[in-house]
């Protein structure tokens, strides 16, 4: 059975699933709203202009990490005989939680202060925000592992 870094870290899909990862990621913090919002919109502006780019190299430089943590998912659903995509979205707390270990292990280890500053100002509700996009992020990996 191929794993998921074997299939889509490998290029040219792996250049594919970063540009897609970045496109929902835009999703996402444009569909935020209220208060909690304004403060993702303001710091994800803050990161964006880091540099040209930066987001870009962020999303490249996690995603070997981040289809390890889904494998098990991913697996899952492969025997299960579910689409795993749907799966993904059916397990977005157990998907939250295994994709922030991954970037509380890589904000801890920043030597931008300004990137430990905005990821400890938003870490409290990240678990709320990253399950709520397990949908979307089910229907992207549904598109490249389809």
């Amino acid at each position: 059975m191929t794993s998921l870094k074997e299939r889509l870290g490998q290029n040219p899909q792996r250049k594919a699933v970063v540009t897609d990862a970045c496109q929902v990621l835009d999703q996402e913090v444009a569909d935020k709203s209220g208060l909690g919002g304004i403060a993702i919109k303001g710091a994800f502006s803050i990161v964006k202009g880091i540099k040209p780019g930066f987001v870009e190299e962020v999303v490249d430089g996690l995603l070997d990490d981040f289809l390890d943590a889904l494998e098990p998912i991913y697996r899952e659903a492969q025997e299960r005989k579910e689409a795993p995509g749907r799966y993904l979205a059916a397990n977005g707390d157990r998907a939250a939680d295994a994709l922030l270990a991954i970037t509380d292990a890589r904000a801890a280890r920043s030597t931008r202060a300004v990137i430990q500053k905005t990821y400890d100002k938003l870490r409290p509700t990240a678990k709320k925000h990253v399950s709520s996009a397990a949908p979307r992020l089910g229907q992207m990996l549904d598109r490249h592992v389809s």
